[in-house]
């Protein structure tokens, strides 16, 4: 506001004038007509009008327009007594996704894993892609590493970072966007692959028969809502001991460190006290062969341990993976980060290499051609059934029960830009099929919502849902062409917190 000079009265009414004539020429029907700014009407100046009320007679003729289409009182009565997507869900794209696969890793895991009613598809994703070579190297036909070890670390460490944030940020208003974006979501269940190493390198992992999970791992809205209370509780004062002349920086450690002693009262009252990072544990369990078998060693000695013969995975291999975005809002081979986005103070932050999309599957595909599995992030949300496990752009025909298309004229990047789109939940591949000149057409995923879902777990998802909704996948830079891997080199484009490449899965 005020950033321009007003108009002279002539000018003004001269600019409305050749508005209105170029409106008049204009014949809207039952399309959206899209008008290109012409330079001294649109381009220089704001267009002049009164916000429209929504008449009520205007209403009424459209209601009889609409029954008056014998297709549309079928509508009615097909949509209205039903789920709309049950009613538009194309069998054609059911029988098209089956679950055959010409390129597969030789050994998928298992059982079907199941986050329940938490974010944690994140830790479910990882550990499932962890556990593959763990379960040859003891011979195992079951195996479950314990996500609520990690999980409970996460939530400790991500308190700590919020503090930590709400301090360096204590010079800023309260209602700034970046304060107010800190204090919405202070410690989300969701996470990404470099808060997954943060905390694997920093605590290791144990078995899940060690530290299974609590009610409160399975449903964690409760301790969510005690611990994000506190925590913006603990944000008010915090920045008034800053504010104050008083206070040294000995007394604010010693206040912060006070809070998350509560913080650590509230976890381990709910979650279960953990394993010792630093103490031996014994994995006491019977192989598939059905012989007794003991391992004895620490959390982070047991994540270091993590290789097989049969597979070139180790947690070396672990610890160079990267993430390849598919962003199309930025130039391709450009490297992105999101200010303030992790979980450990002084932990490795999110890096992410923005490449085109046929350069994100091709990476995907041979790792599947190598045997391993790939994590990856998407919006999980759309096109997709849970029952069936398809996931589909051509699986609900919304355009056959509105007469409209659902997203029109927004591709991916516009779809990120209005808030339409964004990485919601995070699974593994374990197989792709190609058709006979190579080209990929559907993708098998390992899912984390148990295996009454889907096909006992598992999804299938079409090679155009993946161009349109995958937005991450963690790959082994062996895989990448040199241009690829040397984007790691650059300066990161630094995105905002509040950016979609800032959701966690």
């Amino acid at each position: 506001m005020g950033a321009q000079q007003s108009k002279s009265a002539p000018e003004t009414a001269a600019h409305e004038k050749a508005v209105l004539d170029r409106l008049r020429t204009l014949s809207v029907e039952d399309e959206f007509v899209h008008v290109e700014a012409e330079k001294g009407i649109l381009s220089n100046g704001a267009l002049t009008r009164q916000p429209d009320q929504l008449a009520i007679g205007l209403t009424q003729n459209w209601q009889s327009k609409l029954l008056a289409d014998p297709k549309n009182r079928l509508a009615l009565s097909a949509l209205s007594s039903a789920n709309p997507r049950d009613v538009l869900t194309s069998r054609s794209a059911k029988i098209a996704d089956q679950q055959v696969f010409n390129i597969r890793i030789p050994f998928e895991g298992a059982p079907i894993t199941n986050q329940r009613s938490s974010g944690r598809c994140w830790l479910f994703a990882s550990t499932n892609v962890f556990r593959v070579a763990i379960m040859k190297k003891y011979n195992l036909d079951s195996f479950e590493l314990s996500q609520a070890y990690l999980f409970f670390w996460d939530k400790l460490e991500k308190s700590n970072y919020f503090l930590e944030n709400i301090i360096d940020t204590a010079d800023q208003p309260l209602d700034e966007r970046l304060v107010q974006r800190l204090l919405a979501d202070p410690i989300s269940d969701g996470g990404q692959w470099d808060m997954v190493y943060n905390l694997v390198e920093k605590y290791g992992l144990v078995p899940q028969t060690l530290y299974p999970d609590s009610w409160n791992a399975m449903t964690s809205s409760i301790i969510n809502s005690i611990i994000v209370a506190k925590l913006r509780e603990y944000a008010v004062v915090l920045r008034k001991l800053i504010n104050s002349s008083t206070t040294t920086a000995s007394s604010l450690s010693s206040t912060k460190d006070k809070m998350m002693r509560e913080v650590h009262l509230i976890l381990t009252l709910t979650l279960g006290p953990p394993p010792s990072t630093t103490e031996e544990f014994e994995w006491n369990f019977l192989d598939k062969d059905g012989r007794a078998r003991t391992v004895t060693s620490t959390p982070h000695n047991f994540s270091k341990d993590i290789s097989s013969q049969e597979f070139r995975i180790t947690s070396s291999t672990i610890a160079s993976m990267v993430s390849l975005v598919h962003d199309p809002r930025h130039e391709p081979l450009s490297l992105m980060t999101v200010d303030r986005l992790g979980n450990i103070v002084g932990g490795r932050g999110i890096t992410y290499i923005n490449v085109d999309i046929e350069t994100l599957k091709q990476a995907c595909v041979s790792m599947l051609r190598a045997g391993l599995p790939v994590f990856f992030g998407s919006d999980v949300g759309k096109y997709s059934e849970r029952a069936s496990g398809v996931m589909d752009v051509d699986l609900f025909d919304y355009e056959l029960g509105f007469n409209v298309s659902l997203y029109g004229s927004l591709d991916k990047a516009a779809r990120l830009r209005v808030g339409e789109s964004a990485m919601t939940h995070a699974m593994v591949l374990t197989a792709v099929h190609v058709d006979g000149e190579g080209k990929t057409v559907r993708w098998r995923v390992q899912n984390s919502w148990g295996a009454d879902i889907g096909s006992k777990g598992w999804f299938v998802m079409s090679d155009r849902w993946m161009d349109e909704f995958v937005y991450q996948a963690v790959v082994d830079p062996r895989f990448l062409a040199k241009k690829v891997r040397d984007v790691l080199g650059k300066e990161p484009i630094v995105l905002p917190l509040w950016d979609p490449m800032g959701a966690l899965a």
